[in-house]
């Protein structure tokens, strides 16, 4: 059962404050890969305490790069589910993870953060991991 929406707030608008779009629907994902060219990150934000500590933070800082992506998505795990099932169709072959951050180019998927790689890290060693992939792929 999803959260009650006063609560998501904050989370949604930590990510939305910083230039991130939320994608709400399945059709709002598919419109956002409809139009892949160039560089898109997602990030499949969650209630958890890695996404407020490590999560959020680190893909907020990594945009302090000379390189980053042209467009920056958000889906909420547990809240938005067909715009999160739908984004993570996008996602295969890695499995579903939440909180989670896919780096794609031209609408394929370049480089994935799973949740692995981010519970027990510190928000900056997640800045810095995709950093180096947008200093590759952007």
């Amino acid at each position: 059962m999803p959260y009650p929406e006063m609560m998501l707030t904050p989370m949604r608008a930590e990510l939305t404050n910083n230039g991130f779009t939320e994608l709400r629907t399945e059709q709002d994902v598919e419109d956002a890969f409809s139009n892949a060219e160039g560089t898109m990150l997602i990030m499949v934000n969650s209630v958890c305490g890695c996404a407020a500590g490590a999560a959020r933070p680190g893909v907020i800082e990594s945009l302090i790069n000379d390189k980053k992506p042209s467009k920056l998505y958000t889906v909420f795990a547990g809240q938005d589910l067909d715009a999160t099932a739908t984004a993570r169709l996008h996602m295969m072959p890695f499995p579903p993870s939440s909180p989670s951050v896919a780096l794609f180019k031209d609408g394929k998927i370049v480089h994935m953060v799973e949740r692995k790689n981010i519970e027990g890290y510190k928000y900056i060693e997640i800045a810095e991991n995709l950093k180096s992939a947008y200093n590759q792929y952007c």
